[in-house]
């Protein structure tokens, strides 16, 4: 089995983030950055990272600060911005493998595909393939998951985080702790149906988003409660000056069984990971 080797990647603003990189073997065929979704330990995608890494593709994958190998000690009073994880997290993970001998491509979940406009440095990257991603809005969502959603915004997301400081989801089972920064700013944005576009906070937001030129694959399964395609399709119109091709995915059609919004980067998710890197490769084709 191919071992990662282990990194520290200093974010422009000072931060240390653990990092895993997964050397290709064979020819190199490209550099892959593997950017997470909300509360999901790098090591979740280590499967995907490895096959990717043997079909000739150094792969990186990372935990965001506060997050995973990345969290402070005591998450009580730990201080950032949702967007951290974009402007300066991923952003360092896109820096770290840009490399002008190959090409650089990004793989996004969830949360990926929303940090990817806001990435200071997007246009080192030569193609962009997300899964489910998505507004975030509970009005996307069936009837049952809207009101599970509400249930977490309202009741029990301040009652976890007015007792430990920060959203306690560990003691959901839904995932890593998340600071209490990233609670707030997600609380606020999923009021809206076009998520953080929609916040008249930030008003700049699409005009970072506009500036993306790179091609884009947004897949979302017809089973992912949290991001059906609607949703996907809501917030992707935020990439408003480059292609974006919105792939539909059927779990039943497959023969892959539930994919949900966590399946796609389980191992039988693996013929939704042959059509990435066949995608990726034909950008050499393309050139």
């Amino acid at each position: 089995m191919n071992i990662p080797e282990a990194l520290t990647l200093t974010t422009r603003d000072g931060y240390a983030l653990q990092a895993l990189r997964y050397p290709a073997t064979g020819p190199l065929r490209g550099h892959l950055v593997v950017a997470g979704a909300t509360g999901v330990p790098q090591l979740f995608y280590k499967y995907f990272a490895l096959f990717a890494a043997q079909h000739g593709y150094t792969t990186l994958t990372v935990d965001y600060r506060g997050i995973g190998l990345s969290k402070p000690a005591e998450l009580r009073g730990f201080e950032m911005n949702f967007l951290d994880w974009a402007f300066h997290d991923v952003a360092a993970a896109v820096d770290a493998m840009a490399d002008d001998t190959v090409p650089l491509f990004m793989v996004g979940h969830s949360f990926g595909g929303h940090a990817f406009g806001l990435l200071p440095n997007h246009d080192k990257v030569a193609r962009f393939y997300t899964f489910a991603t998505g507004a975030g809005w509970h009005g996307w969502m069936p009837r049952a998951e809207q009101l599970k959603v509400l249930l977490m915004w309202h009741v029990i997301g301040p009652l976890l985080t007015r007792w430990k400081g920060y959203l306690a989801w560990s003691k959901l089972q839904m995932g890593e702790d998340l600071p209490l920064g990233v609670y707030r700013d997600w609380k606020r944005w999923c009021k809206f149906p076009r998520y953080f576009f929609d916040d008249p906070g930030l008003p700049h937001v699409a005009g970072l988003f506009g500036r993306v030129r790179t091609p884009i694959i947004a897949a979302n399964a017809t089973d992912d409660l949290w991001a059906p395609p609607a949703s996907r399709n809501a917030f992707m119109a935020g990439y408003s000056n480059t292609t974006v091709r919105k792939v539909d995915i059927h779990p039943g059609q497959l023969g892959m069984g539930p994919i949900g919004h966590m399946g796609y980067f389980r191992r039988q998710a693996r013929p939704l990971w042959d059509d990435v890197l066949t995608w990726f490769g034909e950008h050499q084709t393309a050139r």
